[in-house]
């Protein structure tokens, strides 16, 4: 069995968290940094000054690292006390590339080095996804805050990510999830206006992804098809935990199609529709999750992961979640907040929160019955703004108050476990389920 493919005891599904494999020439200031990375994680956290500037690492520097580059030099040009200090990826020319160009003093082949850096408070983590669980978690041990892109983990790696937010929740650092709708003010509106009652007992939320795009032809850049793995290109340290394959530039430049280091629509874009339902309605983790789709679209030789996908979550609340998306088709029968992302409808007894078409007010809809609530229109305070994400990330560094943060570890930890055991109840053809008191997915 390959490394990191989920493992059944009895009918419990668990998945590796074996040890990743060497990682080449700098394994040994891994080691050496080993004793201090393992102090307790509540002893490590550092409260950052008011005024203190705070340095950023980057780790990865592929296309969604840059964009985040881009967001802290608008950040810097407006006058936050924040730099670019050090940049870090397993191939030399895509580090290289962005170094140069933000200006940046240093850069790494291996993040743990990055994170020894004694110049750098805050990373950023942009890299395939079975990667994210893992340098987060090495994060928060250094003592380092961090933005980490969504998925947090990867959709075999469930027993990670309660890893990752048992560590998030004991760290004094602040850990922000890259799911960048939660910076639209909607969703906390949304959510405090089901806590006050206006909707009665809740009873579902509805929502979707709809876009068009494979990203392989035309989604991800092949950087150099004559790439080959060496001293500019770690591949083991590209592999991690996943199974071992031969190279292939298509695997390293568009991994997005491969189930080895992604999941298709549910876990690279659902993070973006189901998360802030799941807060909204403020749901514990689902007694029951069913899933179905396939490559309905781009049957093409490279990619296994699927293009359509739909699932439905029921919960011990006695809540129904249930998110549909295609990658074959962009049309919205509803009004959205981002790019493909179908806004939520979120109802209970009393009646319905939905977005108006002007996309600039709450929208709420009575049930017909004698005695109904009166209708409102609620103006939103804020739209989506990745940017908002970040200031609200770096106060959350400089205050030490991570309840404060608006795409927490323990929001994406119960978001997550949905998307993965909608992944793995779908590749196993079952319906997966959900053990709460041991904390464990089972098929």
């Amino acid at each position: 069995m390959n490394p990191g493919t989920p493992t059944t005891k009895g009918h419990t599904m668990k998945t590796s968290t074996s040890p990743r494999p060497d990682l080449g020439r700098r394994a040994f200031l891994r080691t050496a940094a080993a004793g201090a990375l393992a102090a307790p994680y509540i002893a490590r956290g550092q409260v950052l000054g008011a005024n203190d500037r705070i340095g950023i690492g980057f780790i990865g520097a592929g296309g969604r690292s840059g964009a985040h580059m881009g967001m802290i030099k608008h950040l810097k040009e407006a006058g936050e006390a924040v730099d670019h200090v050090a940049v870090c990826d397993i191939y030399r020319p895509r580090r290289e590339k962005k170094k140069q160009q933000f200006g940046m003093a240093r850069d790494y082949a291996d993040h743990r080095e990055l994170l020894a850096d004694k110049d750098v408070d805050v990373v950023c983590i942009a890299t395939p996804d079975h990667h994210h669980g893992y340098q987060a978690l090495d994060a928060l041990k250094a003592g380092k805050s961090a933005y980490c892109e969504k998925p947090v983990s990867h959709w075999r790696q469930f027993e990670l990510t309660k890893t990752l937010a048992d560590a998030a929740a004991a760290s004094p650092c602040c850990l922000q999830v890259g799911t960048q709708a939660m910076s639209d003010s909607a969703w906390s509106q949304m959510k405090a206006l089901v806590k006050e009652g206006l909707i009665g007992t809740p009873l579902s939320g509805e929502t979707g992804f709809f876009r068009t795009g494979d990203w392989g032809e035309r989604g991800m850049h092949v950087d150099d098809p004559n790439a080959k793995p060496g001293p500019d290109l770690n591949w083991e340290a590209f592999l991690g935990d996943a199974p071992k394959r031969e190279f292939s530039v298509d695997r390293l430049f568009r991994w997005r199609l491969f189930e080895d280091y992604a999941g298709g629509p549910v876990t690279d874009l659902y993070p973006h529709c189901m998360t802030q339902v799941v807060d909204i309605l403020g749901v514990g983790f689902p007694e029951a999750v069913v899933a179905l789709g396939g490559i309905h679209v781009y049957p093409y030789e490279l990619r296994d992961v699927p293009d359509t996908f739909n699932l439905i979550a029921q919960y011990p609340e006695k809540i129904t979640i249930s998110v549909l998306g295609t990658q074959g088709n962009d049309f919205q029968n509803a009004p959205k907040r981002g790019a493909g992302q179908r806004c939520p409808a979120i109802r209970g007894t009393e009646g319905t929160l939905s977005i108006a078409p002007s996309n600039k007010e709450i929208l709420f809809t009575s049930v017909d019955k004698p005695g109904a609530k009166p209708p409102q229109q609620i103006k939103i305070d804020r739209p989506e703004d990745n940017v908002n994400l970040w200031k609200n990330l770096l106060e959350g560094a400089r205050s030490g108050k991570k309840d404060g943060l608006w795409s927490p570890m323990s929001l994406a930890f119960r978001a997550q476990t949905v998307l993965q055991m909608a992944m793995l109840g779908y590749k196993a053809g079952k319906t997966a389920k959900f053990d709460a008191k041991k904390r464990e997915i089972v098929l």
